[in-house]
C-alpha cells in the first residue's frame, strides 16, 4: 500500500528577491533549512498566470492558492474573471445587474457599492468600479454613493489617499445634472465590515453602522478623515483607520434606505461572505441590524456556492471540477484537513473548489481550531502548536491516507506589518514541522512542505523615491515545494513549476490516475 502523505502549506512563506523585510530568512529555522538543504526540492510560481490572475503584476492569495493546490489545475480567477464578464459585457447582460438598475430607475432610488479602494487585485479592483458607475450613469441611474473600505495591505501601507483622489476626480468627471455620486462613508479593512470566518462580528455590525446607518464621527470629505486620524492616531496605516461618515450641514450624504440598490464590488469571498449574510439573510441574529433597510442587494461573485450568499451576484464563479478530493475520495482513501479558524476555510472551502459540502462523509473528516480573537502580532504563534498537536494525533491514528494543514503565521502576522513578530511566527512554523517530522519518521509518513504565497519574505519595500518603507501585502515570489521521506528516494523532474503542479504529484506518489485536464506531476 502507499504510504500515507502529510502536505504543509505555510502560508504566506516564500523565497525573497530583495532581502528587503525577510523575516523568513532573518528567523531561526533549522528545520526549514534543513528541509531544503538535504531533500528533494523545487520553486513553485504562486501568482499571476499560475493561479489564474490576469498578469503575473498580480499577487497571488490564498483563495486562489488552495484552489490550485487543491484542483491541480489553472482557472480564470479574481480579477481575471471579472475582468472577462466587463469585457465581454457579460456582467451588464446577469439578471442581477437589470436587476439592480431596474430598481433604481423604477423608484428614482440610489445605487450604493461598498468594497475595497485599490488595484491589488487581491479583494477587488478600483477599475472595476469605474466602470460599473459609468455603465450605471449610461443605464439611466441617476445617484451613487460609495463606501470605501481603505487598503494598505494588498498595496503600500498608506496609499489611501491616491485612491480616494482617483476615485473623486472620476466622480467629478461622471456628475452632472442627470447623475450624482459621492463617496458616502469609509474606514480601514481591518477595523471595518471586512471580518472573516465569523472571528469577530464587531467588525461587520461597525460596517453596518457605517455604511447603512450613517452612524460614526462625521466628516466634510474621505481626504479629511484620513489625514485627521493620520494626525491623531500616531503611526496608523490604512487597514487600520478608523471609521468615517461624509456629512453635509450635519446629514450622512448616503445612508442606505428602502428601495436602494447596493453592490458589494469585491470579488474575493473570505471577507464578504458576513456583510452578504447581513444583507441577505431574514433570520440573521449575529448583531441587531436595526429597522433593516428593503433593498435590492448582489455581490461581484458568489461567495459560497453552497449558501447561495448572496443569492444575486453579477459574476458567475470558474465551475471547478476534477479536484484532488474526488480522485482521492473515488480510490477510497481517507482525508483529514485542519487549520485554526482564519485558514480553516482555506483547507476545506477553497481546497475543494469553493464548495462547502463534502464529497465524502465517510472519507472527509475536518478539524478547525479556534484563531485568538487578538492582532497576531501580539501572539505570533498562533495556533501553531494546537495544530502541530492535532495532525500527530491524526497521523498516530493511523486512519487517514492524506492528511493537510494550513499554518497561518507568516501570512497573518506578515499583514500586521511587524517584522519582529512575523520572524516569530515564522519560528512557531518551523518548531512545528520539526517535532512533525519525528512522527512521520516514526509512523512511514511522506512529508510534503510548501506555501500558497508570499509574504514573510517581503515585508519592506523601496517606494517611488527610494525610501523603504513597510509592506504588509503578499509578495510575487516564488514558494518552497519540498518532499521529505527517510524511507524512499524521490527525484523532482526539471522543469517550471506552480501550485497546480501539487495535487498531480500527490496522486502519482498513491499510484492512481490524474485527470486529463490537470497539470503534470513533478516526480
Amino acid at each position: 500500500m502507499p504510504k500515507p502523505i502529510l502536505l504543509v502549506v505555510m502560508d504566506g512563506i516564500g523565497f525573497s528577491k530583495t532581502g528587503l523585510g525577510d523575516a523568513v530568512s532573518l528567523a531561526n529555522t533549522p528545520t526549514l533549512d534543513m528541509l531544503l538543504k538535504e531533500c528533494p526540492n523545487t520553486r513553485l510560481k504562486a501568482h499571476g498566470d499560475a493561479v489564474g490572475l490576469p498578469s503575473d503584476d498580480d499577487m497571488g492569495n490564498s483563495e486562489v492558492g488552495h484552489n490550485a493546490l487543491g484542483c491541480g489545475q489553472i482557472y480564470s480567477q479574481g480579477a481575471k474573471l471579472v475582468n472577462e464578464s466587463i469585457e465581454s459585457g457579460k456582467m451588464y447582460d446577469s439578471s442581477a445587474w437589470g436587476e439592480l438598475i431596474g430598481n433604481c430607475k423604477i423608484n428614482g432610488s440610489t445605487l450604493h457599492f461598498i468594497g475595497l479602494l485599490s488595484d491589488g487585485n487581491v479583494h477587488s479592483n478600483i477599475s472595476h468600479l469605474f466602470k460599473m458607475l459609468a455603465q450605471a450613469k449610461k443605464e439611466g441611474v441617476r445617484k451613487a454613493r460609495i463606501h470605501i473600505l481603505l487598503d494598505g495591505r494588498d498595496v503600500p501601507a498608506t496609499s489611501a489617499p491616491i485612491y480616494v483622489e482617483q476615485l473623486e476626480n472620476y466622480l467629478a468627471e461622471l456628475s452632472d445634472d442627470s447623475f450624482d455620486g459621492k463617496i458616502a462613508s469609509g474606514g480601514g479593512r481591518m477595523k471595518v465590515t471586512m471580518d472573516r470566518y465569523q472571528a469577530d462580528w464587531k467588525m461587520v455590525e461597525l460596517g453596518w453602522n457605517t455604511h447603512v446607518k450613517g452612524e460614526g464621527r462625521q466628516f466634510d470629505s474621505a481626504m479629511q478623515a484620513i489625514e485627521t486620524y493620520r494626525t491623531e492616531i500616531d503611526g496608523v496605516i490604512d487597514q487600520d483607520l478608523p471609521a468615517f461618515v461624509i456629512a453635509k450641514d450635519g446629514k450622512p450624504v448616503g445612508r442606505i434606505e428602502d428601495k436602494d440598490s447596493v453592490i458589494l464590488f469585491n470579488f474575493r469571498g473570505d471577507r464578504a461572505i458576513e456583510l452578504s449574510m447581513a444583507f441577505d439573510n431574514e433570520q440573521f441574529n449575529e448583531f441587531d441590524r436595526g429597522a433593516k433597510p428593503d433593498v435590492c442587494f448582489a455581490g461581484m461573485l458568489q461567495y459560497d456556492g453552497d449558501l447561495k450568499l448572496p443569492k444575486r451576484y453579477l459574476v458567475n464563479p470558474p465551475e471547478i471540477t476534477n479536484t484532488l478530493t474526488e480522485v482521492l475520495v473515488a480510490a477510497g482513501l481517507n482525508e483529514y484537513a485542519v487549520s485554526e479558524t482564519q485558514k480553516y476555510g482555506h483547507v476545506t472551502y477553497f481546497w475543494n473548489g469553493n464548495k462547502s459540502d463534502k464529497f465524502s462523509e465517510e472519507l472527509e473528516t475536518y478539524k478547525e481550531i479556534p484563531s485568538d480573537n487578538v492582532s497576531f502580532d501580539q501572539r505570533p504563534w498562533m495556533k501553531s502548536a494546537e495544530i502541530t498537536d492535532d495532525i500527530i494525533e491524526a497521523i498516530k491514528s493511523k486512519k487517514y491516507d492524506f492528511i493537510r494543514c494550513n499554518f497561518p503565521n507568516g501570512d497573518m502576522v506578515g499583514h500586521t506589518g511587524s517584522l519582529e513578530a512575523t520572524i516569530v511566527g515564522v519560528e512557531a512554523v518551523d518548531l512545528g514541522l520539526a517535532r512533525l517530522i519525528k512522527v512521520c519518521d516514526e509512523y512511514g509518513v511522506t512529508l510534503l512542505v510548501t506555501a500558497d504565497h508570499g509574504n514573510a519574505d517581503e515585508m519592506l519595500e523601496k517606494n517611488k523615491k527610494g525610501v523603504v518603507q513597510v509592506r504588509t501585502a503578499h509578495s510575487l515570489n516564488a514558494v518552497p515545494f519540498i518532499i521529505y521521506d527517510k524511507d524512499v528516494k524521490y527525484t523532482i523532474k526539471d522543469g517550471t513549476y506552480g501550485l497546480a503542479n501539487v495535487a498531480p504529484t500527490v496522486v502519482k506518489m498513491f499510484g492512481l490516475t490524474a485527470p486529463d485536464c490537470w497539470q503534470e506531476s513533478m516526480i
